[in-house]
């Protein structure tokens, strides 16, 4: 693939076999078409913020988060996540763990304090509905990246990101697996450094599996990368559409 092309079509996984994972679709580049994998998310399960939460309300309430994720969620600040195209079930997760004070985030904990439960789900489901307006994976990186994401890392017991997150990082909103594509590859890195030394989430790793068991698998698996791998697979991230 010439560096000249741009990936279009990013976090944790499960442990599958390698041959299976071997085998999953490469992600669209720039000029082809979406590949056939890259299906639409499935429906959401009972119970998720699609039940109460309007798209149009959290338009409305979405404006002081525009400060930092930017307009329609996203962020010009490679420090901030962009929320454009999240999915609505991880976002309000990850409200109600700031609100709770078990993630940690002095600007956010304040912040979804202020939120209902109604606010938290206008929100989640209008960010859902934005399209991500990502930047350019780096050349010199992400076709490491692409590797990691697609394949993992058998010596150091990675596997493959696309196991979780799908072959087009666009996440598994029915198991709660957020969205990674188009994602800043600042925030990732740091997310990831988050994650392997423990600074992410308030009580570790023991208190956030009752939280969200999908995030408390992270804690493990972003300890197996090199910083080099955790830049690798960020760039590529970032090109993701």
């Amino acid at each position: 693939m010439p560096q000249t092309l741009r990936v279009v079509w990013i976090g944790s996984a499960v442990l599958v076999t390698l041959a299976a994972l071997s085998a999953a679709p490469a992600p669209a580049f720039a000029g082809e078409a979406p590949a056939a994998t890259a299906a639409a998310a499935p429906a959401p399960a009972p119970g998720t913020p699609f039940d109460h939460g309007k798209a149009a309300d959290g338009q409305a309430k979405s404006a002081v988060c525009a400060g930092c994720h930017g307009p329609n969620g996203n962020s010009a600040n490679p420090e901030w996540p962009r929320l454009a195209g999240q999915s609505a079930v991880y976002i309000a997760a990850q409200l109600h763990m700031f609100k709770a004070s078990v993630r940690n985030n002095p600007v956010m904990q304040p912040l979804a304090m202020s939120l209902s439960d109604q606010d938290i789900d206008d929100l989640a489901v209008y960010f859902q509905g934005q399209t991500p307006l990502g930047l350019e994976a780096d050349p010199s990186y992400w076709k490491s990246g692409e590797a990691i994401y697609l394949r993992g890392d058998k010596d150091r017991a990675v596997p493959a990101c696309v196991a979780c997150h799908g072959p087009a990082g666009r996440g598994n909103l029915a198991a709660g697996y957020p969205a990674l594509r188009a994602q800043q590859s600042v925030y990732v890195v740091k997310q990831l450094n988050a994650y392997a030394d423990g600074s992410r989430y308030s009580g570790g790793a023991a208190a956030v599996a009752k939280q969200d068991p999908n995030s408390a698998m992270m804690f493990t698996l972003a300890k197996r990368l090199t910083p080099e791998q955790m830049r690798d697979v960020a760039s590529y991230v970032q090109g993701m559409r």
